[in-house]
């Protein structure tokens, strides 16, 4: 049972009582194959892309707009994409696996945007290819509107040359720091001249603005361009390791066993770089369940806060609750704190942070007052800028369901056994507030609150 708690931990957001009552019992095998099944169905991006509409769909409605309406829509209507993506993360129907993927891609190629036309296309990029080829993803990356946008490529012409996109595809995206020279961020940049976007937000190639010229890249000399650098540098073995020790860190430790990151990174990069292959390797791999691997990684506050919705269907009344939830605890999707992502780690945690972590249950669960009052880039006001309680509607009944009629210590017990990667003795004080209530329907919330309260509820 731990090992599959571990494993849907790690490769998605735990699992719904449902799901757990099911699965517990599997063998690692089993599960691995279930979640790879489930990601190759799952299309809930192109599915909301379809569904979408609105001003940013309607052009000629939008140039009537002034700049402060087009401000305020925008704002409003990022909020909700980000709302709309964390529901579909913690919705159980969609693949836990392909949205956990898309989730590391998305601090992997860390992006600010601030247009919500461009959040769904850059998401989408992520969807098609979270577990297929890292060159058809890398490439998806080098043509996305939002990014291009992001690290100026608009303004890489031929004749004045900009090289950010160019020197973090290199530093951050595929080979890493110490594996190139300044020569090559600067005639990496000039094969990526002229690669831009329209206003309505889609890529288009300027070849006026591109340089045909002669290029001499990691000591080859040719007339390149953005392709042809981007191949050059996945034929590089070390593109492999930097992309697997980075994906090692993520999934299994921060503490990183370099002859298991060689390993994967063989395999991944003779398969031509197959992100599929490598993670069924990862999630499959003996080493992958060893003590020292479970229960020892600090949950990101999206995965967090996801983790407890798949526990808990929770529905929130303001799609604001998500945007000053995230401010609050430290991870703002469309928006990290710069382009080399989110640390993680230890990083997630500080006096403020770790408080409301730990409290977090009392005001989702038991309405207390939050009092949350985080300034955020997207919300100029905010309406007061203050958040006294989450407004929530929560459905229990699939935990009555699975837990029956069982007497509160052992409910509280088997809660934490399924909530709890390591296997975790309730405090005293919990048990005895238990025997104590009298009132059946404060019970459950009463447990969940006591368990999803302790600090082991923070590891994964």
């Amino acid at each position: 049972m731990q090992q599959i708690k571990h494993l849907y931990w790690r490769a998605g957001f735990g699992l719904s009582p449902t799901a757990w009552a099911e699965r517990r019992n599997w063998s690692v095998q089993r599960a691995v194959e279930q979640l790879f099944a489930e990601a190759a169905k799952d299309q809930s991006i192109r599915n909301a892309i379809a569904a979408a509409s609105g001003p940013f769909e309607n052009f000629s409605e939008m140039s009537q707009m002034s700049k402060d309406e087009r401000r305020k829509e925008a704002r409003k209507k990022i909020t909700a994409d980000t709302a709309d993506w964390i529901q579909m993360m913690a919705d159980e129907r969609s693949s836990a696996l392909k949205h956990r993927m898309m989730l590391f891609w998305h601090g992997h190629f860390a992006c600010r945007v601030l247009q919500p036309n461009l959040a769904l296309k850059q998401l989408a990029v992520l969807e098609e290819h979270a577990l297929g080829n890292f060159r058809d993803l890398v490439l998806g990356i080098a043509r996305d509107p939002a990014m291009i946008r992001y690290l100026n490529n608009q303004q890489n012409r031929k004749d004045s040359p900009n090289e950010n996109f160019a020197r973090e595809l290199m530093e951050l995206f595929t080979i890493g720091r110490g594996n190139y020279s300044e020569r090559d961020v600067k005639e990496a940049a000039r094969a990526f001249t002229g690669w831009s976007s329209n206003l309505r937000g889609e890529f288009v190639f300027r070849r006026f603005q591109h340089d045909f010229g002669s290029k001499t890249f990691m000591g080859k000399t040719g007339n390149f361009d953005g392709d042809d650098i981007i191949d050059m540098l996945l034929a590089r073995k070390q593109t492999a390791v930097f992309l697997t020790r980075k994906i090692y860190r993520y999934f299994v430790n921060d503490k990183v066993d370099e002859a298991r990151v060689q390993e994967l990174a063989e395999s991944f990069y003779s398969s031509g770089y197959d992100i599929g292959r490598l993670m069924r390797n990862l999630f499959s791999s003996d080493w992958f369940y060893a003590p020292q691997n479970m229960g020892t990684q600090i949950k990101s506050p999206i995965v967090l806060l996801v983790g407890m919705m798949r526990t808990l269907p929770t529905e929130f009344r303001d799609d604001r609750t998500f945007l000053i939830l995230q401010k609050a605890l430290g991870q703002m999707i469309f928006n990290p704190p710069n382009v080399a992502g989110w640390p993680g780690g230890q990083s997630w945690i500080d006096n403020s942070t770790l408080m409301l972590r730990l409290n977090l249950p009392v005001y989702l669960l038991e309405a207390g007052e939050a009092n949350l009052r985080p300034k955020d880039a997207l919300e100029s006001d905010s309406r007061g800028g203050r958040l006294r309680k989450l407004d929530a509607r929560i459905d229990f009944s699939r935990l009555e369901n699975w837990l029956g009629a069982q007497q509160p210590a052992a409910a509280a017990k088997e809660l934490a056994e399924y909530l709890i990667v390591r296997p975790v003795q309730l405090p005293a004080l919990l048990a005895e507030g238990l025997a104590r209530q009298s009132d059946t329907a404060r019970t459950l919330p009463m447990m969940l609150v006591g368990v999803m309260s302790l600090p082991e509820y923070q590891l994964c």
